[in-house]
């Protein structure tokens, strides 16, 4: 069946509160364009003004983010979720369903999907936006059956020949008894080991967040894009910071110690672009965040398209391999640890 999509702005923009001093700009330019024209009356000048001014402020905010404050944004409530991407990058979706051995998992969506003219197979997390749609969505923490969901799919791209897009919006997988009981580990696991020598190219893009184990099982790839303010880190900052420090004021300190945003995940080589998002957040102006990405992901999939599929798995295995290089340093060290 085809999904019913379309991009879902919130009707009532909410803000973080490092956002709060744009909230009271933004009513008024909004109580402003809600003005009619009568006679004389003209308030484009005083609209101009009011927009500039908040422009102005929101480059101020904006460049000086600390980790923690892009965390946030990566988890912003009314940050667009992958159906928002897909209605606005893709045509005519057609969403598929089940593990074909448990249940449905709401958490991931996936199915075939027009891209450019090309057939390609779409996996992603999903988040909802109010309370009733996340405890729907699971807040998008899959559970196996979610996982062996997507990996069907995954071996439905490698059958028909199709590209596999992934979109990667998680806190993690979902850590409750009953996933453990199911097999949770062991999906995710062959999950990556399907991914590895899927052969197919695939493109994975971090939109928001993309916590741990649970992002990695859709998101082992030929290419790593990052929304500009997502993130991707082995655990979150609360948790990093419960374990670590065993005290939840330490969160902060632990983003900037996990080094998770987009800009130093790229500089570690565990990504490989950052797609840019309009002025204050994908949130701000969905449809620009949309046109950047469908932008970035057409470049990727023509690069990859031209790499004969023996090279592209020996590229991506290669990849990983490469990753996590350490340093030892000598004994004597001032730095080195006992």
């Amino acid at each position: 069946m085809e999904a019913n999509l379309g991009l879902s702005i919130p009707k009532r923009r909410r803000y973080l509160e490092f956002e709060k001093p744009l909230s009271e700009l933004d009513a008024q330019i909004a109580q402003l364009k809600q003005i009619p024209l009568q006679g004389q009356v003209d308030v484009s000048n005083e609209i101009k003004a009011l927009e500039k001014k908040s422009e102005d402020l929101l480059k101020n905010i904006f460049s000086s983010l600390t980790p923690y404050q892009i965390v946030q944004l990566a988890r912003h409530p009314d940050r667009p979720t992958a159906y928002d991407y897909i209605s606005f990058i893709f045509g005519d979706f057609v969403e598929l369903h089940g593990d074909r051995s448990y249940m449905e998992d709401a958490s991931i969506v996936g199915g075939l999907a027009d891209f450019d003219g090309e057939t390609v197979m779409v996996i992603a997390h999903q988040k909802g936006r109010s309370t009733q749609e996340n405890l729907s969505r699971n807040f998008g923490m899959p559970k196996p059956e979610g996982y062996r969901k997507a990996l069907r799919f995954m071996e439905l791209a490698e059958r028909w020949k199709l590209p596999l897009i992934t979109f990667i919006d998680t806190p993690g997988a979902y850590p409750g008894i009953e996933a453990e009981e199911r097999g949770q580990a062991e999906a995710i696991a062959q999950n990556i080991l399907t991914m590895t020598d899927l052969r197919t190219p695939i493109v994975g893009v971090v939109l928001g967040e993309g916590g741990s184990g649970g992002a990695l099982a859709i998101a082992v790839a030929d290419r790593i894009l990052m929304m500009q303010f997502s993130i991707y880190s082995v655990i979150s900052p609360e948790g990093c910071a419960a374990i670590t420090w065993k005290d939840p004021t330490f969160t902060a300190r632990a983003a900037e110690a996990l080094q998770l945003t987009a800009a130093e995940i790229v500089k570690a080589k565990v990504a490989d672009h950052i797609i840019s998002e309009p002025l204050g957040g994908a949130h701000r102006d969905p449809m620009s965040a949309a046109l950047q990405l469908k932008l970035s992901l057409a470049q990727q999939l023509q690069e990859l398209r031209r790499i004969p599929i023996e090279d592209l798995l020996t590229s991506r295995y290669d990849r990983y391999r490469k990753l996590g290089p350490y340093l030892t340093l000598p004994a004597d060290s001032k730095t080195a640890h006992p």
